[in-house]
């Protein structure tokens, strides 16, 4: 039985059949609770999904993880990050640009990975124990690393290392 951390605004969630949630996962659209969204749905878990023990998912515009995606334990993943343009004032009082985050079918994120905003991981992608994903990572590939790197890729029927 999924017992969260944290969820907000669970109509602002959509979660597919066959979907495991592991413990202590916090599930959330937008900051606070009661906080009326912009978008629907805000986060999007498909089916047959499995989030791991600890995981976060934080969003604030949108969020689509696909169908056959599995996370490993301790992943985090957000749609909007802190500015920092003004000197003057708390970051907390800065701009919090959102940009949207779509992870494709079949993937795999490994324990602790980070995926920031504006990435797009393409499906049957493999993303490496405690990666940080700051940039889109195509079809058929692994990357590892902070910031997470494509070292393998599947291209016209073989693996190809990069």
């Amino acid at each position: 039985m999924w017992k969260p951390t944290t969820i907000f605004n669970e109509q602002f969630i959509e979660i597919g059949v066959d979907t495991l949630i592991g413990p202590d996962v916090s599930l959330s659209a937008g900051m606070v609770p009661g906080q009326e969204c912009i978008t629907y749905p805000v986060v999007s878990i498909g089916d047959r999904c499995l989030i791991g023990r600890g995981s976060g998912i934080v969003g604030h515009f949108s969020i689509e993880i696909g169908n056959d995606v599995w996370t490993g334990h301790h992943v985090y993943i957000t749609d909007q990050n802190h500015g920092y343009e003004d000197l003057t004032k708390p970051i907390s009082q800065q701009s919090q640009p959102e940009r949207a985050v779509k992870i494709g079918d079949g993937s795999w994120l490994g324990y602790g990975t980070v995926v920031l905003p504006g990435v797009t991981i393409g499906k049957h992608v493999v993303i490496g124990a405690n990666s940080v994903v700051t940039r889109d990572i195509p079809d058929y590939s692994v990357a590892v690393g902070s910031p997470a790197k494509v070292i393998k890729q599947y291209i016209d029927g073989e693996w190809k290392s990069l």
